[in-house]
């Protein structure tokens, strides 16, 4: 590893990183459902356009797909683990639920694929049919069983946000198997004001995570839930970090409106991680401030054009952390979100015992 500090105390893990497969069945055959479906057009060795029906959606390489090269990247930023997510235009919320389960299910199997490349660093996440509670559980059940370690939802299934009895029933068996989860969020809003300059991604995504954190506290989904639920939320948790005292100073002046959860919403800070993709260190140090240190982890949207690089870059410059908060950013904080530990190797560096 380029990373061969023999005095790193612990690894390094990435929580926040996507996969594409090169290549899977063609959807509208397996489902006999009509498009438009994702497909991979492929342009070149390492090149290939994620493709929803005639319209280009993302410009991939080979990062996305292929282990050895997300490996050689990880040793050069001193990435000892990444987890790898689904990308969330696979999620297939809109669909019934056979066509969804099905497609889960086929992502799922190719992203295993992926990790057994991985020289046991890769970490796989599965997606689930989030649209109805029974097939979620089933295909979270059946991912965790063929190898996969959490599972990786969107923020929203259509107009149902994290607070429904559905989606709580499943986080709460998500708490019970000691299953992590990672909510990102995608199908933003569009209108002609959000579909310039990649507003939707800019603005959309960290409003649609903010909605989410708080629709879990004000509509009581916290309040139901067990404290040993493991959860993270993608993007630094949107703007909700920045916003805690408007929230709170409106949950006590409107309790006719807003007092809809036991507890204020500052109350609940503690019960959900957030990963460190914010890119400047006022932003970073505002959620050390916000949301403690002990509640972030490292996370770079890997391997996509907005995400972080190198690696890790804001949290090992960022002036204000101790060594202490440094390391646990880095690294301790998912060992524990993910329930792993790290096993000293002959050379004092670590590697995660899986």
């Amino acid at each position: 590893m380029a990373f061969d500090d023999a005095n790193a105390p612990s690894p390094a893990v990435d929580i926040h990183t996507h996969y594409i497969p090169k290549g899977w069945p063609a959807l509208e055959e397996v489902t006999g459902h009509p498009g438009p479906w994702p497909t991979l057009r492929v342009d070149g060795e390492r090149e290939a356009m994620v493709m929803l029906g005639e319209k280009e959606f993302r410009p991939i390489t080979d990062d996305a797909w292929a282990a050895e090269v997300r490996l050689e990247q990880m040793d050069l930023d001193g990435v000892d683990v990444q987890v790898l997510s689904p990308t969330p235009v696979f999620f297939s919320y809109s669909r019934d639920v056979a066509t969804a389960a099905r497609v889960s299910a086929i992502f799922n199997d190719l992203a295993l694929e992926i990790a057994s490349q991985g020289e046991g660093r890769l970490i796989p996440f599965c997606q689930v049919p989030l649209q109805d509670t029974d097939a979620a559980i089933a295909e979270l059940d059946r991912s965790i069983s063929n190898g996969h370690r959490g599972v990786e939802i969107g923020n929203h299934v259509g107009d149902v946000d994290l607070d429904d009895e559905g989606v709580v029933a499943f986080l709460q068996h998500c708490a019970e198997r000691n299953v992590p989860v990672f909510v990102h969020p995608w199908d933003m809003a569009s209108s002609p004001r959000l579909d310039r300059w990649m507003a939707q991604w800019l603005v959309g995504m960290p409003a649609e995570t903010h909605l989410s954190i708080l629709a879990m506290v004000l509509g009581g989904a916290f309040d139901r839930l067990p404290e040993s639920l493991r959860l993270c939320f993608a993007h630094g948790g949107g703007s909700f970090a920045h916003w805690i005292g408007r929230m709170d100073n409106a949950w006590h002046r409107r309790p006719d409106l807003i007092a809809t959860s036991a507890m204020p919403p500052s109350h609940y800070v503690g019960r959900f991680s957030v990963d460190s993709v914010v890119f400047a260190e006022p932003s970073l140090r505002l959620l050390v401030d916000a949301l403690g240190h002990e509640n972030i982890m490292l996370g770079t949207d890997f391997p996509y054009p907005l995400g972080e690089s190198p690696a890790g870059s804001l949290i090992r410059s960022a002036s204000f952390l101790s060594q202490n908060q440094r390391e646990a950013m880095l690294g301790g904080n998912a060992l524990r979100f993910l329930g792993l530990v790290p096993q000293a190797l002959p050379s004092s560096r670590q590697k995660v015992a899986l």
